[in-house]
């Protein structure tokens, strides 16, 4: 039986056509293996979005070929989309296949002669206009399913290189987003995360349904007890959007609400669709509505030209907001982009100093946030066995909890109370 093994960088959705990606070998009699293993096929599904990126795709490449000389390395993903021709020079690689077609990959392959050389099947992303269909049939050892229902992005912000790898908007049918999310339920998975390169973009290529449309819709599907989504604008939370989620009980009060900057100046120059008021309009109706909702978010230090007074901006912004998390990220230049073009980038060193105080800000407010929580009593969802006895799980607005039960309470949601915290987790008692 031929081995295959199929591997993503990056983000939620290149994670799940991996998966897909993989299902389709396995439909077609291969073992699916893991990346370390030895295979005769490797799919590695490539990440872009900064330059350390392409760089881990370039060591996967040459690992993997190393294990197995004879293998066909097929290169997927942003990275192949933006730069074919940069990866085709990549010693070990045979084809080449960007971020489209991937449902054809096995034909693909198995068609592919050593003696063609490397074959580049990368076509004009910004000409397409249809959502590729690649869905998930089985997952393994899961609680929680991530389900892509959204492709391609039109915000062009002036650092990101995401709208050229991906392509324009396209919006998966509602219908086939509610088979998936039934064959889910059917499996047992008790929570669905619906994901996309830009998830606040959906149905905005369709005139039938929009974000809150097929939200509602996956709220009625008998057997999902909660439903997550990738990060979204402020731009999406009206009064009406914040209303609906507190009346669809199965939306987690979790929402990664991308920020980017707290300083305006900075928000425009990014070419962000919003400024500080808006997002503090949006922050303040989640929380009418779903009081314990935890806001997460993206923050990028030393953009080109960020002055010391914009940072202080960003970072006194952030701390009135109140974060339960904040990711924090260094600019990266990327080629291709406006940003990377510009003469005012900043040193390295003054990136990390700003990058170290808002982690710090980030530690504080992830801290107080989880404090408020202990003797509360909270349903978690707990996803796995981390010892005999000891279970991990999390909570609607996203607070880890580590418990102790005399049963296997793996893919259950259980009444937890939490008793004490340390660093990021809580901890709770589940003998209530």
């Amino acid at each position: 039986m031929k081995r295959a093994a199929s591997y993503a960088l990056g983000c939620k959705v290149n994670q799940y056509e991996s998966e897909a990606i993989a299902e389709l070998f396995a439909e077609k009699g291969y073992e699916i293996v893991g990346i370390d293993e030895a295979a005769d096929v490797y799919v590695i599904n490539t990440c872009t979005v900064t330059n350390f990126g392409d760089k881990k795709s370039r060591q996967l490449i040459r690992k993997v070929k190393r294990q197995n000389e004879n293998a066909v390395v097929a290169v997927v993903g942003c990275y192949a989309q933006t730069a074919p021709k940069e990866i085709m020079e990549i010693e070990g690689v045979n084809l080449v296949i960007g971020t489209k077609d991937r449902g054809q990959i096995v034909e693909m392959v198995e068609s592919y002669h050593p003696e063609d050389g490397v074959e580049n099947h990368v076509s004009d992303i910004m000409k397409e206009r249809i959502f590729e269909p690649l869905s998930i049939q089985k997952l393994a050892n899961r609680t929680r399913a991530y389900l892509k229902i959204q492709d391609g992005c039109s915000q062009y912000c002036t650092y990101c290189i995401i709208p050229y790898a991906r392509g324009p908007i396209r919006s998966r049918e509602p219908q086939d987003v509610l088979q998936e999310v039934r064959r889910l339920a059917g499996n047992g998975f008790q929570e669905v995360v619906l994901t996309g390169i830009h998830v606040a973009s959906y149905g905005k290529d369709r005139k039938d349904t929009g974000l809150l449309d097929i939200l509602r819709q996956v709220h009625g599907v008998e057997g999902i007890r909660r439903i997550r989504f990738s990060s979204i604008e402020p731009n999406v939370v009206t009064e009406e959007f914040a209303k609906a989620m507190a009346e669809l009980p199965k939306v987690c009060h979790h929402f990664h609400l991308s920020l980017q900057s707290g300083c305006d100046r900075t928000l425009q120059e990014m070419n962000r669709k919003y400024d500080t008021k808006k997002y503090r309009q949006a922050a303040v109706l989640l929380r009418k509505y779903l009081p314990q909702v935890a806001l997460t978010t993206d923050i990028i230090v030393g953009f080109p030209g960020e002055t010391e007074q914009d940072f202080e901006e960003s970072y006194g912004f952030a701390k009135e907001i109140g974060f339960a998390k904040i990711h924090v990220f260094p600019y990266s230049p990327k080629k291709g982009t406006p940003a990377a073009e510009r003469k005012d980038q900043l040193p390295n060193s003054v990136k990390s100093e700003r990058s170290h105080k808002l982690l710090a800000l980030s530690d504080e407010m992830s801290a107080a946030f989880l404090a408020q929580y202990i003797g509360e009593t909270t349903e978690v969802l707990y996803e796995k066995k981390l010892s005999e006895g000891t279970y991990e799980g999390h909570t609607s607005n996203y607070m880890k909890v580590h418990a102790k039960s005399g049963k296997d309470i793996t893919n259950s949601i259980v009444l937890t109370k939490i008793t004490y915290v340390e660093g990021e987790n809580a901890f709770g008692d589940t003998n209530l």
